[in-house]
């Protein structure tokens, strides 16, 4: 299943994660990257392109934790 629909918009369900590993070209050589879509079970999205899974699943958890903090100042 692709990530995103065929207008570009990503398909994450609300509550779940997508990710797709891809190679790309850096400066001549080919790299792997992953490309991770999270979507919070209110609907709000965080995207992410990082080396392995385990770094965008750390961007996510970092993005989690300002999330919620800035939701306790409201």
């Amino acid at each position: 299943m692709s990530m995103n629909d065929n207008q570009g918009c990503s398909v994450c369900p609300a509550g779940s994660e997508n990710y797709e590993v891809f190679t790309t070209r850096l400066r001549g050589k080919r790299v792997k990257r992953v490309q991770y879509d999270y979507r919070t079970p209110d609907g709000e999205l965080f995207a992410t392109v990082a080396s392995s899974l385990i770094e965008c699943r750390h961007r996510r958890d970092e993005w989690l934790e300002k999330r919620q903090a800035n939701a306790g100042k409201g």
